[in-house]
């Protein structure tokens, strides 16, 4: 059996548009409370989302990421689980052997992935904070530069995905698609490697050695713990991650990773680098565990397995 397996990215597919469904409105209550102004907890957040733009609120940008992080994840976990196959098949020279897992292999597939999703999913990842964010209330007096809201006013600077990304092409450059891509680097290299191997670990542990493989609950249980531990710990960059990104609905306050963490901590201290640390955790359990579940499922039909395998 050849290392590369197209089937791991069909399945990631899958996943991905599983994770996306149920995790989108939590991540947009996480965008607002990093990178928004005017929040002051998760609840609060959640209440004023409703009361200011109701229900649909919490799905702003979500046609874009469904139709495009699933591609995203599709190539995240293919890349993962062929990179991962390849290091186990290449250290033990067996290729038709199903060799355990090496924590050296996971981790070095794991930074792969990384490095891979930020070329991918910066651009898709930039797209949904901007039109999650730029319903925000426009505050002039806090601003020390002039922008286009001034003349926009409270109206939404974009008109739908495509609109959002011409316009950011046409005003800040094809570079622009990929504005805190840096941060999204740091956040994404250790955050994956906090995601693939406590998953690939937990499902071991639970699942009975009399077991082929993982059954679908303890797919769901360690896909989920996985999410939580992953997201719960990548929270400080991934608000520097938002806070750049969501910078440039209306003007441009930070110049890179280093200046808005200076900012962010002179301005509101420590905490701030922890801010949706709750949601990103409580969010990280089903969205994981869906998105584990579907690519373990889904993989398992097109191959025809008898039980569900890991990546």
């Amino acid at each position: 059996m050849s290392s590369f397996q197209l089937e791991d990215f069909a399945a990631g597919w899958i996943g991905g548009a599983a994770s996306v469904i149920v995790g989108h409105p939590l991540d947009t209550v996480k965008t607002r409370l990093q990178a928004g102004v005017g929040y002051g907890n998760t609840f609060s957040c959640i209440r004023t989302m409703y009361k200011r733009e109701s229900v649909f609120g919490f799905f702003k940008g979500m046609s874009f990421p469904l139709a495009s992080i699933a591609v995203y994840n599709s190539v995240v976990f293919g890349v993962f689980s062929n990179t991962q196959r390849f290091l186990s098949q290449h250290r033990c020279g067996e290729p038709e052997t199903s060799p355990r897992h090496s924590l050296s292999d996971l981790l070095l597939a794991s930074m792969v992935a990384g490095m891979v999703s930020v070329g991918l999913g910066g651009p898709v990842d930039l797209i949904k904070i901007r039109l999650q964010m730029q319903t925000q209330p426009f505050r002039e007096a806090n601003l020390s530069v002039k922008s286009r809201a001034a003349a926009l006013g409270e109206q939404p600077a974009y008109q739908g995905p495509v609109h959002c990304i011409a316009t950011i092409v046409r005003t800040e450059g094809l570079a622009g698609l990929y504005r805190g891509a840096s941060a999204m680097l740091l956040r994404d290299i250790p955050g994956y490697c906090l995601y693939f191997i406590p998953y690939v670990f937990l499902s071991e542990w639970i699942t009975p050695e009399a077991c082929a493989g993982p059954s679908p609950c303890a797919v769901w249980l360690a896909g989920g713990m996985a999410g939580a531990i992953s997201w719960g710990t990548a929270t400080p960059m991934d608000v520097v991650k938002s806070r750049l990104q969501a910078d440039g609905v209306y003007l441009n306050k930070y110049k890179g990773v280093l200046d808005c963490i200076s900012q962010s901590y002179q301005q509101e201290g420590l905490k701030v680098f922890f801010r949706g640390i709750t949601v990103n955790a409580v969010r990280g359990f089903p969205m994981s565990a869906a998105m584990f579940l579907g690519y373990e499922l889904s993989l398992q039909a097109l191959r025809g397995d008898q039980a569900v395998t890991s990546p």
